[in-house]
């Protein structure tokens, strides 16, 4: 279970948190002033802090600065009012997570909670390499899973790289490990200690991105009303996991060559040099090399990210690793789910070992939590396995053919079917049809033209292609 602790003044805030974040899975804990709130810190140990810049018996930033002396790798939410934007932009160089002000605006809180909580566990979870013999139901914390020769591969390539202080690149599918992968270098390097900032470069818009890693300026741009610090300045002397690289803008690519070349960068909208000691862990999905050739990516920056490469393989390529990765995932989430299934059944492992995942790992944890909410007994049974498909829309389909799909996925009976069956992946599902279809149009529209399409959909042309390939989409019916 995550915990998340609130020092704040105001009753009615402490109350809504209560209201909004308290769940099966999070604990919140409560604080109306310093004192108290440094109290729970140091007997709770929270996974995330929110703290108000304004206390009864303290300064806010005065009791963060001694609460990070005590932990430094727990995330901080500094929530302010106007007055002490100053304070809460000086928290941040600090090394504190993001700062809203008040009034809060839940569904934003809700956003930025999520993202600290996930940055907390990758912080403060270790990744281990599972034990395949360990006893049904027993706990198992991060681990990394498989004993297949190209997995071991990346176990001896973790051990070397991760005490040497050098830039890494992760190449691999989606949903293969990267992220636990950047993990445990983190946590096996001379760095540990020291702060961890993490940022999926495919998740934030181009124009947002490289304030998000670099921060900005007062007035560096519309709706720059303050200084931001970036996530690279917060990762100081420590680790900053750049996910999805691959989808970087050519000016980001630019400023980001710099920091590796010399450890140094400027804000958006500024012209002071700030120098940076920070190690960077890369990863993508992507072909760089590919990319490089088509003059999508910067050769010379390829060059210095990749100085040591780690690839990790799908999971169809992982001999029998399937085996070992359902057993290990049955073992993790039995308990959690109220089962006591000691068992896979041959025939069930039949119908995994022929499916394709192109979801990798990432997939198959899916695969077996919905397997899990309908299993009945101690054996996992065939039935107990949701659709290992979804419905698609082929090369060929007409728009009609294509909306007719859509109608038939999101109806009313298929939503309830798939809720019956435990779905817990029904937003990406729906998604992912709708991506189909709209990509596939504008891709018509513009007949086959990739670069005309991206900036259509507003999206950068990397992207693009990352989506027509994970769609599965015949660029060739097109042209």
């Amino acid at each position: 279970m995550q915990s998340l602790l609130v020092i704040d003044d105001e009753a009615s805030i402490l109350k809504a948190f209560e209201r909004a974040f308290a769940t099966e899975t999070t604990a919140v804990m409560t604080a109306k002033n310093g004192a108290d709130g440094e109290a729970l810190f140091i007997q709770a140990k929270p996974d995330v802090v929110v703290l108000d810049l304004s206390l009864p018996d303290t300064n806010g930033l005065e009791l963060f600065k001694r609460l990070r002396e005590i932990d430094p790798r727990i995330p901080f939410i500094f929530i302010t009012g106007h007055g002490t934007v100053e304070s809460a932009i000086e928290a941040t160089k600090l090394g504190a997570y993001d700062y809203l002000f008040k009034p809060l605006e839940l569904d934003e809180m809700r956003a930025l909670l999520e993202k600290a909580f996930n940055l907390s566990r990758m912080v403060r979870v270790q990744p281990v390499l599972a034990d395949e013999d360990a006893p049904m139901g027993e706990p198992v914390a991060d681990a990394i899973v498989g004993r297949c020769h190209a997995m071991k591969e990346v176990y001896k390539a973790i051990g070397r790289v991760a005490s040497q202080n050098l830039t890494v690149l992760l190449l691999g599918e989606s949903g293969t490990g990267k992220e636990v992968v950047a993990q445990a270098i983190y946590h096996h390097s001379a760095r540990a200690s020291g702060p961890f900032q993490a940022i999926n470069c495919a998740a934030i818009p181009d124009a947002l991105l490289e304030s998000e890693i670099f921060g900005h300026e007062k007035g560096a741009f519309t709706d720059a009303h303050r200084q931001r610090i970036g996530k690279l300045e917060q990762a100081d002397r420590g680790t900053l996991f750049l996910d999805e690289v691959g989808d970087m803008s050519p000016m980001t690519q630019a400023k980001l060559l710099r920091v590796l070349q010399d450890q140094t960068f400027e804000r958006v909208g500024g012209n002071t040099p700030i120098k940076v000691d920070a190690r960077i862990i890369a990863a993508t999905n992507h072909d760089l090399k590919k990319l490089v050739t088509e003059g999508l990516f910067r050769s010379d920056l390829y060059f210095r990210l990749s100085v040591v490469t780690i690839h990790l393989p799908p999971l169809r390529e992982r001999e029998d690793d399937l085996k070992v990765l359902a057993e290990y995932f049955l073992r993790r989430y039995s308990n959690e789910f109220g089962k006591d299934i000691r068992t896979i059944a041959p025939e069930t492992l039949e119908i995994l070992d022929q499916y394709h995942w192109p979801g990798n790992v990432r997939e198959l944890e899916s695969v077996m939590k919905q397997s899990l909410l309908t299993a009945r007994g101690n054996i996992l049974l065939p039935d107990f396995l949701p659709p290992l498909s979804l419905p698609a829309l082929g090369a060929g389909s007409t728009q009609a053919d294509s909306q007719a799909d859509i109608s038939s996925f999101l109806s009313e009976q298929f939503v309830a079917r798939r809720l019956i069956e435990g779905t817990d992946n029904l937003y990406a599902e729906a998604i992912s049809i709708a991506e189909r279809q709209l990509i596939t149009q504008v891709l018509t529209h513009t007949s086959g033209n990739q670069l005309k399409a991206a900036t259509i959909l507003g999206i950068s042309r990397v992207t693009l292609r990352s989506k027509i390939k994970s769609l599965g989409i015949d660029i060739n019916q097109f042209t």
